[in-house]
């Protein structure tokens, strides 16, 4: 655990260009357990592993900041899943008023339970498909970000409809890229040794 702990620490430096504070480490240690405690009875992630779910979904999700505008006061994570990458950007951006859009009822469960655990503020849960809040959640936020193996380019549109104009959808890209008829892709460097990450990227007009 400390080693992965330790890792989360020199990664999320070079990301964030600041080490975390003590209440920042301490809120991702407590995430990490929660994760590990519903992995034994629900899959919500891959693998239940701490070195595992520092590198592939923590610091993942703190790279979607390396994409997002400096000034941000509204996020919606769409489907979210089990909180990424909204809570790890979180927990790092306090300010942020965030919603966590998730579909799957268990899914959204946890997230309930997560966000009571870690005592977060200034954040809300919704459980239900994005097409059924599509107009009760419409252009209200900043930006709009998605954690997604599929196709991107399908899901722009309806998440585009929850950013305000000018306002942002950033989805974690597939690992083979596609050409973009909206948005374009967006590389950031995500390490050591020379790897970067792809992002989707869609401004709003």
């Amino acid at each position: 655990m400390n080693v992965a702990l330790d890792a989360l620490a020199r990664g999320a430096r070079t990301i964030l260009d600041r080490p975390l504070t003590g209440p920042e480490r301490d809120l991702f240690t407590n995430y990490l357990n929660l994760l590990r405690k519903w992995q034994k009875s629900q899959r919500l992630i891959g693998s239940a592993e701490p070195g595992w779910i520092v590198e592939k979904l923590f610091l993942d999700s703190l790279l979607f900041l390396r994409v997002l505008p400096a000034r941000l006061g509204s996020l919606l994570d769409l489907g979210s899943g089990a909180g990424l990458p909204g809570i790890p950007i979180k927990i790092v951006r306090p300010e942020i008023q965030l919603v966590l859009l998730e579909s799957r009822q268990r899914r959204a469960s946890f997230l309930s339970n997560a966000v009571r655990e870690l005592a977060l503020e200034r954040v809300s849960v919704v459980s239900g498909r994005a097409e059924e809040f599509a107009e009760e959640l419409g252009e209200r936020f900043d930006a709009v970000v998605m954690r997604c193996a599929g196709d991107v380019e399908r899901l722009f549109p309806v998440a585009a409809r929850f950013v305000m104009p000018g306002g942002l959808v950033v989805a974690s890209g597939p690992p083979r890229q596609r050409s973009l008829s909206l948005g374009e892709w967006v590389t950031v460097r995500a390490g050591e040794g020379g790897k970067t990450r792809r992002f989707a990227v869609y401004s709003r007009a």
